[in-house]
Parts: structure tokens; sequence; C-alpha cells
């Protein structure tokens, strides 16, 4: 079993591209971040709204890994918690590795269940100059690689706050690798 560590939790009730850290946030089963703009059970994104309001909203939580923001700070980007939309930085998981399906328990009571990868947009380039082609690579068969985080449902809500322990469920194999939601 994997553990790592909340390093930020951040919520907007408008839709921006980035969110203000906050000092906790509240996880709702079935809804997502209480008091943020894409807490629904369904979609919530306006691109996804337009094409079919109905939809479910598989994207309730988006979580991104510290490592990327040091590895963006490296290639001369200023990006930290919540610029990129994230509802909850993480450090010493490898969350691109994670299987579909994959249970990460935040703090004492929340429970997000991991549904896809985010699929990094253009609205990268409207926050920073460069930034989308930044968190796309390839790797070594050639295949695209997005590092904009993962998105989650809310499984068991709770509060989450920064220093939080996150543990890691993997579901039972076959694992299914993670797709774009």
């Amino acid at each position: 079993m994997t553990t790592g560590v909340v390093t930020a939790v951040s919520r907007s009730n408008e839709y921006t591209f980035s969110k203000p850290n906050e000092a906790s946030i509240t996880l709702v089963a079935g809804l997502g971040v209480e008091g943020d703009a894409h807490q629904g059970a369904t979609v919530k994104h306006r691109s996804r709204m337009a094409r079919d309001p109905s939809q479910p909203n598989l994207r309730q939580v988006h979580l991104v890994h510290q490592e990327l923001h040091d590895e963006l700070r490296d290639k001369g980007f200023a990006v930290g918690p919540g610029d990129i939309g994230e509802n909850v930085t993480t450090s010493g998981i490898d969350l691109l590795a994670l299987p579909a399906g994959t249970r990460l328990h935040l703090g004492a009571l929340a429970v997000v269940e991991v549904t896809g990868l985010r699929n990094p947009c253009l609205q990268l380039d409207g926050f920073q100059r460069g930034l989308q082609k930044a968190v796309l690579d390839r790797d070594a068969a050639g295949r695209l690689v997005r590092k904009a985080g993962i998105m989650s449902i809310v499984v068991a809500g709770g509060e989450v706050r920064p220093g939080d322990p996150i543990t890691v469920v993997v579901p039972p194999e076959p694992h299914t690798p993670l797709e774009p939601v």
C-alpha cells in the first residue's frame, strides 16, 4: 500500500482557471468539493455541459502531484498549488501511474475514486505561454503522456487539509490504464 501526503487544497465557487488555496476543503460523496464550481452529480465543465449536461460528473475532484509543479518550475514556469485548477495537490504518489478505480483515502474520512486523466487544454497557455506543451510528453514507445493530473469522484465525504496522509488502494487486477475523462 502506497502512501503520500496532501500538500495543498484549493477551490473556487466561480469558473476560474486557478483555484485559491484554502485551509481545508470538504468533499461531499457523489458531488465533489463543497463550494466549488465543478461540484455536482452531472458534468460541470462548460464544454461538456454544452455537449450533454446529463453526463455523470467524472471530474468532481482534480488532483495534481507537487512533483509536476517542481518539474515545471525547473523549466521556468511559475506554477504552485491550485494554479492549474486542481483541488488537491499531493506529494509522494505517482498519480499518473495509478489504474482507473484506484481509491485514495485523504485524511481521516474522505475517499475519492480515480476516473481518469485530465486532458491538458489550451487554457494552460492562457495562464502561462507554453504550459500546455510542458505538461505533455512522450514515453519510450512514443505514446502521448498527459501530466496535468488526474480526475476523481467522491466516494466518501470528509474534510481534507494540507498535511493529511493519503493512502492508495489499488483495485484488483486486471488494471485499466487511465484515459482522459
